[in-house]
């Protein structure tokens, strides 16, 4: 078995790295099992196992089905591998859940029972702020105490606005995809709105919003639109940013669209059941 340590090594290196894994534990085992209760397996999204060990074939094919649906939904499961005549005693077919736990058919000559909890752990979603005003700024710095991953794009004349922030990129041009769920936040208050703005819509993203007046925001809709941009492109964006808390510092402003994000993820995760 390859040492806890080792494994709790690689998961916080893939923590930091911003890259999806599921942790395999087994909980619990009865009569003879090839792995025993505490025994880790680190399982990435292709199905590899990349540290530690479950056990064998007998508990093998369940876990990584278990750990293909927690990647999907971010949910965690936890699986009870067992022998049929455990299951028809309990009048359970394989694939069944009942009190939270998946079942599953030890078909493997040792008969033995094997729980694993399979957790996914899955990046921190990305706030890309776009821009280096002083709403910006406090966003940015904000963010990352609601658990985001901040990403500050701006010219690297303008760089050094930000103090701390997980990553930067000169100028506004976004990458086409993203480790984790992503939010834009433009928030370039009068110095490169329009090109900020196509980049912003330019990518994929849960949730597009501009710091500013709705009637600026229909100003640049408008140009956008006169350039070509489509308009179910142009009704993704959210203007102006954030709730209406009677919100005037740059803070509070920040706050407000914080609360905002927080109310679109939520709900996404409440939507997939998480």
């Amino acid at each position: 078995m390859t040492p806890k340590r080792e494994i709790a090594d690689l998961a916080a290196e893939l923590r930091r790295a911003g890259e999806a894994f599921v942790l395999a534990t087994v909980v619990r085992t009865v009569a003879a099992t090839a792995a025993k209760a505490g025994a880790k397996a680190v399982i990435m999204p292709d199905g590899s196992i990349a540290q530690g060990w479950i056990g064998g074939g007998c508990a093998r094919g369940a876990v990584l089905k278990a750990a293909r649906e927690s990647f999907a939904d971010g949910k965690a499961r936890l699986v009870s591998v067992q022998p049929d005549e455990l299951l028809a005693e309990a009048g359970i077919e394989a694939g069944a859940e009942k009190d939270g736990v998946r079942f599953a058919r030890n078909m493997c000559p040792s008969k033995g029972t094997m729980d694993v909890f399979v957790e996914p752990v899955l990046p921190l979603p990305q706030l890309h702020v776009l821009g280096a005003s002083p709403v910006a700024v406090a966003l940015a710095a904000l963010s990352r105490q609601f658990g985001y991953r901040a990403i500050a794009c701006a010219p690297a004349a303008d760089q050094a606005a930000f103090a701390d922030v997980d990553d930067r990129i000169d100028g506004f041009l976004l990458p086409a995809t993203s480790k984790g769920e992503r939010y834009v936040v433009v928030a370039t208050q009068g110095r490169g709105d329009e090109a900020a703005l196509r980049a912003a819509l330019s990518a994929p993203a849960s949730h597009v919003a501009f710091v500013g007046s709705r009637a600026k925001a229909e100003s640049l809709k408008s140009k956008l639109a006169a350039d070509g941009v489509p308009p179910q492109t142009l009704q993704r964006l959210k203007a102006p940013a954030g709730l209406d808390i009677g919100a005037i510092t740059p803070e509070e402003i920040a706050l407000s669209i914080l609360a905002e994000l927080t109310m679109v993820r939520r709900k996404g995760l409440r939507d997939r059941g998480v």
